[in-house]
C-alpha cells in the first residue's frame, strides 16, 4: 500500500477529529479496533473504520437483529471494518453504534430496544464497563 493511497483518508480522520474533538484511533492498535471510552459519557467502546473510510464508535456486544432498527445494524468484518447491514437474516445478530445509545446525546426515538440500552447506559454513568 502506498502512502499516496492512505494519506487522504488519514487527513480526513485528523480533520474530523479536530472539528469534533474526537480522539483519533491509533492505527497501531491490534485487532483492528482502538478500545477507548466515549469522550462525552465515559462509556467503553471501540473505534472501527467504515467501508467509506470514516470511523465509528461501536458499543461492545452483539444484539439480536430483529430488535435493532434497519439502518442501525452493524457487523464487524474480519479485517475490523464496520459494515452497515440495513436488513439481514432475522436470526442473525448485529452490533450497535455507541452514538445511537450514548446517554450524553438525546434519547433515541422509534426503537424500544435502543431506548432501553440508552437508559441502561444512563444509569451506569461515566464508570460503566
Amino acid at each position: 500500500m502506498k502512502l499516496s493511497d492512505t494519506l487522504p483518508t488519514v487527513l480526513d480522520v485528523i480533520a474530523r477529529a479536530a472539528r469534533t474533538s474526537t480522539p483519533v484511533p491509533d492505527p497501531k492498535v491490534p485487532k483492528h479496533s482502538a478500545r477507548t471510552a466515549c469522550n462525552r459519557c465515559g462509556g467503553a467502546a471501540a473505534w472501527h473504520r467504515t467501508v467509506r473510510g470514516r470511523w465509528i464508535l461501536m458499543e461492545p456486544g452483539a444484539w439480536p437483529l430483529p430488535a435493532v432498527p434497519a439502518g442501525k445494524r452493524w457487523r464487524i468484518a474480519g479485517d475490523g471494518t464496520a459494515v452497515n447491514l440495513g436488513s439481514a437474516v432475522p436470526s442473525d445478530t448485529c452490533r450497535i453504534s455507541h452514538f445511537d445509545i450514548c446517554p450524553a446525546r438525546p434519547a433515541p426515538t422509534g426503537s424500544a430496544a435502543l431506548l432501553t440500552l440508552w437508559r441502561r447506559n444512563s444509569r451506569r454513568g461515566a464508570g460503566y464497563d
